[in-house]
């Protein structure tokens, strides 16, 4: 029989394959990553125990899979990489050569030159660069050069049980995952959307049509119809949000390389503890995560924890301790990082921010320490002495606050000198459909996520009481301080004559306000819209949303309004506990 398969020539081999297999590709890079993904868990493992022949084996395995598959593809540059990693991890498994620190180094250079490499050729499908540097490296330890590896002498019985260990992959553990291309995600998230917006408008449409006509057959009907739309109308708006939630561990299982090269970079000793629930986050806060956490566990490892010698003259053990937490707390995951070291003294806070000209010495002496913790936050202010590859430059902290806030979420320190430090981080596990009060003011109606309502309390206006110009409520053992809603946004005062009020409670974090609304318009499970760019900087609304009847209402941000009643009640010089 004919071969009528199509030779193409090695140099135009990759090329003609990306036109005819995109599909082939987009495989090759979704499981290349998680190769590397579990490589560079592993690395670390090795760094700890290089003795374990199942973890060396699986490391060499993990290299050799990705110089065929890349080779297969064509991508010369990462087949040369992996094969010189191959090699060296081929000597280490058989124990010709030990595991140095220096070893180590060069493997996870390599380790991160692969990773460009795929994001290259994800980028641009190809991997042309250059890294004769790493293959030097590499070469020379795999041929323990100088002072880069020790070489072992291998006897016959520890050749005789390396022999044949690498042929043994044993049972493959496959996982009931199945991966869907994001887009195709978001397109049926939207069209849920959609679905639960006619699901309220039907809602109460048949809701005000039984009520008016309720003995006519065919209304009972429509109204039976509404129910099961809304019954499974909620069971698929809950299936498809699960598909788009991710482990927290997925961005946790990076961070014991982070802190192992902050480590190494400022020469500290460091321990750090993972703790995580069973804890999921919306893929797009999952994205926008990453970031933040890897500055405040950079700012941990370089400003928090200090050197082995400092912390012994302190009473401390040599080797600092940084914890990361993960929980829930009703809708939100609440995320903490915790360090053992040298704290922040709010004296010196104050004293480089007016060295600095971010705020005048009056304004100093006024600052409580927990306002002097949040001088950390503002860009450009760093008390770092000398810059240096982790920190100092005065850049990292605002762009956590500041991609915390494009997440709807909030973040408080605590701190004491010679003790520690705390960062806190509050988010908003999904930010596509939420469940909302809906509350008036001024003739507009708005809607305030429920996660962020405490109670509701209704009261007489004789029970406002005035402290420095602030309206404030006592409730129980606690003063509130107030926020007219209508005054807030400027909406104008309203005509009614108030016999009561609705006070609605909200928190973020450790910090209470009451919102001041005209009437209380119940509980409803919305739908998140974007303002768009033209409106995304108004302050204190996180989006909107469209009710049952076709009206369009805003969604309060309760974070950012809470600032802006701060900015007011500062002006009114009174201070929240």
């Amino acid at each position: 029989m004919k071969d009528e398969r199509q030779h193409i020539p090695a140099d135009e081999h990759a090329a003609s394959f990306y036109q005819v297999s995109e599909e082939i590709l987009q495989s090759f890079l979704v499981e290349s990553n998680e190769l590397l993904e579990q490589l560079g868990i592993d690395l670390l493992q090795m760094e700890k125990e290089n003795s374990d022949s199942d973890l060396l084996n699986r490391i060499f395995r993990s290299g050799h899979t990705l110089k065929g598959t890349s080779s297969f593809l064509g991508f010369s540059t990462l087949t040369g990489l992996a094969h010189k990693v191959e090699d060296l991890l081929n000597r280490v498994r058989k124990g010709e050569l030990l595991a140095t620190p220096e070893m180590m180094d060069i493997l996870f250079n390599a380790y991160d030159r692969m990773k460009e490499l795929l994001r290259k050729i994800q980028r641009q499908r190809n991997d042309s660069m250059d890294v004769d540097d790493i293959l030097r490296l590499l070469d020379g330890a795999a041929h323990g050069n100088g002072s880069v590896v020790g070489v072992k002498k291998n006897t016959e019985q520890d050749r005789e049980g390396n022999r044949d260990s690498s042929a043994e992959v044993g049972t493959t553990l496959v996982e009931n995952t199945l991966r869907v291309d994001v887009e195709r995600l978001n397109e049926l998230m939207n069209l849920v959307g959609e679905l639960v917006l006619d699901r309220n408008r039907l809602f109460q449409l048949t809701h005000r049509i039984g009520e008016e006509r309720e003995k006519v057959q065919d209304l009972k009907d429509i109204v039976e119809t509404s129910a099961h739309i809304d019954r499974i109308t909620t069971e698929l708006q809950m299936a498809v949000m699960k598909t788009r939630m991710i482990p927290i561990g997925k961005v946790f299982t990076k961070l014991p390389r982070l802190v192992r090269d902050v480590a190494r970079e400022t020469g500290k000793e460091i321990d750090l503890r993972l703790e995580w629930e069973e804890t999921e986050l919306d893929k797009s806060v999952i994205e926008q995560l990453s970031d933040p956490l890897v500055h405040l566990i950079r700012n941990a490892g370089d400003h928090g924890i200090e050197l082995p010698d400092e912390r012994e003259k302190a009473g401390k053990s040599r080797k600092g301790n940084l914890t990361v937490r993960a929980r829930h707390e009703g809708s939100y995951i609440v995320l903490s990082v915790a360090d053992d070291g040298r704290g922040m003294d709010p004296e010196t806070l104050k004293r480089v921010a007016v060295q600095k000209g971010v705020i005048s010495e009056v304004q100093a002496n006024e600052l409580s320490d927990q306002d002097a913790f949040n001088l950390i936050f503002v860009a450009g202010f760093s008390t770092a002495e000398h810059v240096t590859n982790v920190s100092g430059r005065g850049v990292g902290m605002d762009v956590v606050r500041s991609n915390i806030a494009k997440l709807k979420g909030i973040i408080e320190i605590q701190s004491q000198k010679g003790i520690g430090t705390l960062f806190t981080v509050k988010l908003p596990s999904t930010l596509a459909i939420i469940e909302s009060l809906l509350v008036q003011g001024g003739g507009e109606v708005y809607a305030v996520p429920l996660s962020s309502v405490l109670e509701v309390v209704r009261t007489t206006p004789g029970a406002i009481h005035l402290v420095n110009g602030t309206e404030v409520l006592r409730l129980r053992d606690a003063v509130i301080p107030l926020s007219r809603l209508n005054r807030i946004f400027d909406l104008g005062e309203t005509n009614t004559q108030e016999h009561f009020l609705y006070i609605v409670i909200v928190g973020w974090a450790e910090r209470r306000i009451g919102i001041v609304v005209d009437s209380l318009l119940g509980q409803k499970e919305i739908v998140v819209k974007p303002l768009g760019d033209f409106l995304s900087s108004v302050p204190a609304i996180a989006g909107s949303t469209i009710l049952g009847d076709g009206r369009t209402i805003l969604i309060l941000d309760v974070g950012q309004y809470i600032q802006l009643c701060d900015r007011s009640l500062q002006r009114n010089q009174f201070t929240v506990s």
